[in-house]
């Protein structure tokens, strides 16, 4: 699986994917530390990337363009921010949530639970 990992989050989590197999980069690898979320999600959409962040800001934009890729990955968990425990947290729940994340979805990662919502939003 291909992702592209948000500022939010660090590049230790984007490592930890290469780890595991997937073809993953952070925003700071491709120049784009700097960049609006628009820049961002537009990157991760051209290039078949699924969006890794904390930021709730790429809902927003999933929900105005009514877009159904890219598909993102949303980490609300409030054991902390360890890149470690996010990388292990998303690597053993891909197998579950691949074909949502193919077919495009946002996928929110809690510390008990995760919830996955179709895109584009209204289609459920």
């Amino acid at each position: 699986m291909r992702f592209l990992v948000d500022n939010a989050l660090s590049p230790v989590l984007a490592a930890k994917l290469r780890d595991a197999g997937h073809e993953a980069i952070h925003v700071r690898d491709v120049g784009l530390a700097d960049s609006d979320d628009l820049t961002i999600f537009e990157r991760a959409a051209a290039e078949n990337r699924v969006l890794i962040s904390a930021d709730t800001d790429f809902g927003t934009l999933l929900a105005l363009r009514q877009a159904s890729k890219p598909s993102v990955i949303l980490f609300r968990l409030e054991s902390g921010r360890a890149p470690q425990r996010q990388a292990e947290l998303l690597i053993a729940n891909l197998p579950p949530l691949s074909a949502s994340l193919d077919e495009g979805c946002v996928a929110v990662l809690e510390d008990n639970r995760i919830r996955v919502r179709r895109l584009p939003f209204g289609a459920d």
